[in-house]
């Protein structure tokens, strides 16, 4: 078992979901998104979504776009992306990849499966890559043990969902709008309905993701998910501090704000 399903497992016993945390590689430097990353998981982050920067990341919202601007103006680039891997792993905590395909098909699929394995890393969130095309990461996941997230949203057909959900392993990344990230001021109502059409398909843990950002929001979406899933809302803390050090400190209180409500799931 991978060790996100861990996580998942260990979260379901206690009752609740797994929390987990999005920032950028990188952002707003490689020492500093390491730093970041491990005050999240201090503060009671259960899982680390480490994204790697693109320049066309078609999925993500102002926020994201931001902070992964900063990050590619730095210099960063896919190694520095597993050098933070590995240190967050570290942590103890897991760690799974967002990424475009194209970083992976520039660095080589099996080398960075290799890689990415050797770094700690359980596997990827690929938001750009369907299964139908995803013959050459299939083989390479299955070759180095790694996780492999695909993901559905609420206009997903049925056969589509459940074709999707076949491909997946470790768990499933459920967008719970139609559209790119960010906060929001209320959490979806397609969301639970979407969730609950992946239960019917697969066993596999389901994350919720886009919209999220307050302790509130996230008790919601743990009373019908396995995963709470949050980006925006963490790194904004980061984007609208004076400096590093104030950033942390913001970082800190709302990674335990979110904390506490999967802790608390609504019912």
């Amino acid at each position: 078992m991978s060790r996100i399903g861990v996580a998942f497992d260990k979260a379901r016993a206690d009752g609740r979901a797994v929390l987990v945390g999005c920032m950028p590689a990188g952002f707003p430097t490689v020492d500093g998104s390491i730093a970041a990353m491990t005050a999240m998981v201090e503060a009671g982050v259960d899982v680390i979504e480490v994204e790697i920067p693109y320049s066309d990341p078609v999925m993500d919202g102002p926020v994201i776009q931001k902070a992964s601007d900063i990050a590619l103006a730095g210099g960063v680039r896919t190694a520095d992306t597993l050098r933070i891997v590995e240190a967050v792993a570290a942590t103890g905590a897991p760690v799974v990849t967002m990424t475009y395909w194209n970083p992976i098909e520039q660095y080589g699929v099996d080398a960075f499966a290799r890689d990415l394995a050797a770094a700690g890393g359980t596997g990827l969130i690929t938001p750009d890559l369907i299964p139908e095309e995803a013959g050459e990461w299939l083989a390479a996941s299955d070759a180095y043990g790694l996780d492999r997230t695909f993901l559905v949203s609420p206009s997903s057909t049925d056969a589509r969902l459940r074709m999707t959900v076949e491909h997946c392993r470790g768990f499933v990344y459920a967008t719970a709008i139609m559209g790119v990230t960010g906060a929001r001021s209320q959490t979806s109502d397609a969301a639970p309905v979407l969730v609950s059409r992946v239960r019917e398909a697969t066993e596999l843990p389901v994350g919720v993701g886009l919209g999220v950002g307050t302790g509130a929001q996230a008790a919601t979406v743990s009373g019908y998910a396995d995963g709470v899933i949050v980006g925006s809302a963490l790194i904004r803390r980061l984007l609208d501090a004076s400096d590093l050090d104030a950033g942390l400190a913001a970082l800190r209180t709302l990674s335990a704000e979110l904390a506490e409500g999967v802790r608390n799931p609504a019912r």
